[in-house]
């Protein structure tokens, strides 16, 4: 079995390397009990800052690298998607570039898929038990806010919709058609997520180390203003 990792990248140069170093290193065989091979998609999303001329080496340098090149910026959902219809494995996880996630949690979110239980997972900043950077309080009543007007759009009883951390089996994820280009992809996935009939999504505690906007943080209350649309847009669309 193998597991696909897509790394949507814009101007990440800083981070390319320890997280792919941080990725590889992850165990995955012996942490979850499976056989289980693993790639790394990563998708340059018109990058200006040497991304991608280390992507190159990095595909040259690690067997299990491959990289998918965007001519100009196109945004993280349309990343996603180019990366959702490149993998070749048989679970895809997301991952984020800028080290906010840690790959080490990476068996507890297979954990549902691999023993039968769930097709799709969420790992959840705020299911508890795990550490987390302390940040921006508005941004948590933003995610919990959006969160909630989600999941009573979707009936489902989610803590974390906006999570980058989301793991599809191959043929969930590749059913779906992405229309979001930016970071709407996050209640349009769990929409879509929530109508497809016989879905069993499952949620899991993860530790969180956010960044900055002085640090590289990109996401802005523009972002929540669409992700309100999306909401409305993805669950009352017949």
């Amino acid at each position: 079995m193998r597991v696909s990792i897509v790394i949507p990248v814009f101007n990440e140069v800083a981070t390319l390397e320890e997280i792919v170093r941080r990725v590889r290193a992850v165990d995955l065989s012996g942490e979850t009990g499976h056989e289980l091979e693993r790639e790394l998609v990563m998708v340059d999303d018109g990058s200006e800052d040497g991304s991608r001329d280390l992507l190159a080496k990095l595909a040259d340098q690690y067997d299990d690298v491959r990289v998918v090149l965007h001519d100009h910026n196109q945004g993280k959902g349309a990343a996603l998607s180019t990366g959702f219809q490149s993998v070749s494995g048989d679970i895809v996880i997301i991952q984020d570039a800028d080290l906010e996630y840690d790959p080490r949690e990476y068996p507890k979110l297979l954990e549902p898929i691999l023993d039968g239980r769930a097709d799709v997972v969420y790992g959840s900043r705020f299911a508890g038990g795990q550490e987390h950077r302390v940040l921006y309080f508005w941004h948590m009543v933003g995610n919990r806010f959006l969160t909630l007007l989600s999941n009573m759009a979707t009936n489902l009883n989610l803590t974390d919709m906006e999570t980058c951390y989301k793991v599809f089996r191959r043929e969930v994820i590749q059913d779906i058609h992405i229309e979001e280009s930016r970071f709407g992809f996050e209640p349009e996935i769990t929409a879509k997520v929530a109508r497809k009939p016989g879905v069993r999504l499952y949620e899991v505690g993860i530790s969180y180390d956010g960044r900055t906007y002085e640090e590289g943080k990109k996401i802005g209350w523009r972002d929540g203003v669409r992700a309100l649309y999306c909401i409305a847009k993805y669950n009352l669309r017949k």
